[in-house]
């Protein structure tokens, strides 16, 4: 049973044997994103006391504005992984294509590869709100010893070994999931720890927060439409409150803790979408599932998309169980 205020690095240890491949690789791994994840924490922290905030001038591959801290939390997370050599690849969202990385004797001797989301909603930065990094984790199907493919990448969420998100707010939060339960640790600044705060999370059986982006509401599919209507209509355990921050990991949090849905459909102009299923959607899918949630495109589940090439987009409803199911009956009717 996890104990409250056990360090990450002794629940670690003690459940790595929970791993599907035992060998110590993969607790390495984590450790190392807790690490990176620090580093990241202190410098979103001086945001506004030294030049890291604004954009820095250039788009990323989604043709989206950069920000100085996507770079920097970029290059943190990649070099930290490659520094350990704990990885055969990397996929980051902020850059076109994958990296293999070769091992300490030329070889890609490593089985795991790693797509993350450096740094979620960081256009947030500026104005002091809650931003986080999305991880996800998986076995190489190649060959171990030879440079990693697309294919080690382009698996579906349900072959996930491990998936996780930090969140940089009030305090900073590394919430993970092995496929045994969902953990959360809160760091404690002072000593530079992370503290078992959140044991075996789950969302509640019911919601009652819906969190979309309503400005795009003109735009959405007539199905999204309608649930949002059903979700303002005064009933019994309704009007659900509706609480977007605009940070895909604050709002999930929220939601696991509070309860709710989170959505953010396709629309006239991304017909497939915002979201990516790689860096985004997965991870998060592989969670809330772990929590007694559940994640859709709004026709199927989210974990049992095959990716057919790194940035895919898909819409995504993620949250309280009854609540995304709901949201499918009114998507279906549009099939």
């Amino acid at each position: 049973m996890p104990q409250i205020n056990q360090s990450l690095g002794e629940f670690i240890i003690e459940n790595q044997n929970e791993f599907k491949y035992s060998s110590g690789e993969l607790s390495r791994l984590i450790n190392s994103i807790r690490l990176a994840a620090k580093m990241v924490n202190h410098k979103v922290n001086k945001a506004g006391l030294v030049d890291i905030v604004g954009q820095i001038g250039e788009t990323n591959v989604q043709g989206e504005a950069q920000q100085k801290l996507d770079v920097y939390a970029n290059d943190v997370f990649v070099n930290g992984l490659i520094n350990r050599n704990i990885v055969c690849g990397i996929a980051t969202e902020e850059e076109e294509d994958f990296l293999s990385i070769k091992g300490r004797q030329g070889r890609n001797e490593n089985k795991y590869v790693v797509l993350i989301d450096p740094l979620d909603g960081s256009s947030n930065i500026d104005v002091n709100v809650s931003v986080g990094t999305i991880f996800s984790i998986y076995r190489r199907v190649t060959e171990v010893g030879k440079p990693v493919e697309l294919q080690d990448f382009l698996q579906p969420g349900h072959k996930q070994v491990a998936a996780g998100y930090i969140v940089y707010g009030t305090s900073t939060i590394f919430v993970y999931t092995t496929g045994h339960g969902v953990n959360g640790f809160t760091l404690n600044p002072a000593i530079g720890t992370y503290y078992l705060s959140h044991p075996n999370m789950m969302f509640p059986e019911k919601g009652s927060i819906y969190s979309v982006n309503e400005g795009h509401y003109v735009h959405f599919p007539q199905g999204v439409k309608d649930y949002i209507k059903y979700c303002q209509k005064e009933e019994e355990d309704r009007p659900y409150t509706s609480r977007y921050i605009g940070s895909m990991v604050s709002d999930f949090h929220r939601n696991m803790i509070k309860g709710g849905i989170y959505f953010y459909s396709s629309t006239s102009s991304n017909p497939q979408g915002k979201l990516r299923l790689l860096y985004e959607c997965n991870p998060l899918a592989f969670i809330a599932e772990q929590a007694g949630g559940k994640a859709s495109d709004g026709f199927g589940r989210i974990l049992d998309i095959q990716p057919t090439e790194l940035h895919q987009r898909v819409p995504f409803f993620c949250g309280v169980k009854s609540m995304v199911d709901k949201a499918e009956e009114f998507m279906q009717r549009y099939d």
